[in-house]
């Protein structure tokens, strides 16, 4: 069997569903990377939510090009609210809890992405975005949980854009695909650069 040309380092049904709407052929792979404790070791050397997504994407996108031939695209998401890393909430409770302390404020998130090929980054971007939350009533975000359920829980902002999450924003400024979690018109870019897709 001949290898895919494209790997995507990543379980995500939303990365896998932007490079299957662009038109990309692609294999997922789970990466084997141990996030958590990655995180940790990068915050603890004094990097921000920025950083960390970058490291993340790299790593991924590595971890699988060393185990075969293809070129291996790595991607992460990280949410920045007041300087602070916040992972993907655990609970309804804790999404509501962060929903509320979000509510009529500022957060940013970055979207890493990497690709590697034989062992090696060849190519990564950063690009973030700045999402403004309305002040939303507590009715509102009763009925949003209730109506999401454990969809919520499915993203760092316990949020999905392309669904009834937009109702929370007042203002939006960044790229869609950075929100979403990948950064695609630059990665397209390499794609055909690469001759993965026709120039």
């Amino acid at each position: 069997m001949t290898p895919p040309d494209v790997i995507l380092a990543s379980r995500s049904a939303a990365r896998s569903a932007l490079l299957r709407g662009a038109g990309v052929s692609f294999e997922a792979a789970d990466s084997g990377v141990d996030e958590a404790a990655l995180k940790t070791a990068i915050l603890a050397g004094g990097a921000g939510p920025a950083e960390v997504a970058s490291a993340l994407a790299r790593e991924k996108a590595l971890a699988v090009s060393r185990r075969g031939p293809g070129l291996v695209i790595g991607a992460d998401q990280t949410l920045d609210f007041e300087g602070r890393l916040h992972d993907k909430p655990l609970s309804l409770a804790e999404a509501a809890d962060r929903l509320r302390a979000m509510r009529g404020r500022a957060h940013r998130l970055h979207a890493a992405v990497a690709a590697a090929r034989d062992g090696v980054v060849i190519w990564e971007a950063l690009s973030s975005a700045e999402l403004i939350m309305r002040s939303f009533s507590d009715a509102f975000l009763e009925a949003y949980l209730a109506g999401e359920g454990e969809e919520a829980l499915s993203s760092v902002g316990a949020y999905r854009l392309e669904g009834p999450g937009v109702q929370l924003f007042s203002e939006i400024r960044g790229d869609y695909f950075t929100i979403l979690g990948l950064p695609l018109t630059g990665l397209l870019e390499l794609l055909r650069r690469e001759g993965v897709l026709t120039p």
